[in-house]
């Protein structure tokens, strides 16, 4: 397939392609990536890196995505929030798929290594592999435990954002990744006990499919009490102030809440809310971040 009738094929059937990109997680993943880069730095992140970086991290992150679509072509027709995705529906096909996804990966690591830094090309690339081969085509299909372990991954953008404006790792940007890594699992098994049955179906070694309801639920209590001591190391660190504090506590609060009522009372629409609500979380509590950061600057 030649590169102009992938663009041709792309205007064409846009909106599938954007499909193939999973824009509501890309976007969650470059903003992340935004703090990472803001929190860095006292001041504002320099505008170059700033649209450059969010570019790069976001084409990878994108590339990754339709990559995982291609993997999970066959399972995700077998579940019903799947199944309409543009591959199993036939929309669009796989060399489509793979083309596109290649002609994604190379941009993003052509805009990072060329007009960024090449330390956050290399760790881009690094997440890209993580996500779209270790965890999809492996971790996803052989252990209960898929999510944990994957999770790295998908904790990676902050990190990125961070290397984008200064070139170097801190400590700093892994209480960010260790934020989002400890977030993942509550995340994504409160999505997995409402949709066990799909994920039975599909063949994949899910938490609630291996484990049962019951143990699942304990986990997402757990890990959700382990997110909110952790949440509290920027403070605890001095790496943010007071209005964090009071942002991380509220959030926090809310998220142990809804964990412990579907710890009490299953049912898929509590575990949907709880899902829903971690999403708004993650959200809200990076955008604490940053305003904490910049907040005392204009007081």
């Amino acid at each position: 397939m030649t590169t102009i009738t992938l663009i041709r094929g792309a205007l064409t059937n846009w909106r599938e392609y954007l499909v193939l990109c999973k824009p509501r997680i890309v976007s969650l993943i470059v903003f992340t990536a935004i703090v990472g880069m803001f929190l860095s730095v006292p001041e504002l992140a320099p505008w170059q890196v700033f649209l450059l970086g969010s570019l790069g991290i976001g084409l990878g992150a994108a590339s990754a995505a339709a990559i995982n679509h291609l993997i999970d072509e066959k399972a995700d027709a077998l579940m019903a929030r799947t199944q309409g995705r543009p591959l199993p529906s036939g929309k669009i096909d796989r060399e489509q798929a793979l083309a596109f996804a290649i002609m994604l990966g190379l941009l993003s690591m052509a805009i990072l290594y060329f007009l960024v830094n090449p330390l956050t090309a290399w760790l881009t690339l690094a997440s890209m592999f993580g996500y779209g081969i270790i965890y999809t085509a492996f971790l996803k299909r052989a252990t209960p435990q898929n999510i944990v372990l994957g999770g790295a991954a998908g904790a990676m953008p902050p990190v990125l954002g961070w290397t984008a404006v200064t070139g170097e790792l801190h400590v700093h940007a892994f209480l960010l990744f260790l934020i989002i890594f400890v977030w993942t699992p509550p995340h994504f098994w409160a999505l997995a006990l409402a949709r066990r049955e799909e994920y039975s179906r599909a063949n994949f070694p899910m938490l609630p499919v291996t484990h049962g309801i019951d143990f699942t639920k304990q986990q997402v209590v757990l890990y959700t009490f382990l997110l909110f001591a952790v949440s509290l190391l920027p403070f605890v660190s001095q790496m943010s102030g007071l209005v964090y504090l009071v942002g991380a506590v509220g959030l926090g609060g809310r998220f142990l809440y809804l964990a412990l009522a579907l710890y009490r009372h299953t049912s898929n629409e509590l575990a949907m809310k709880t899902f829903g609500y971690s999403i708004f979380y993650l959200a809200a509590l990076f955008a604490f971040l940053l305003v904490d950061h910049y907040l005392p600057k204009f007081l």
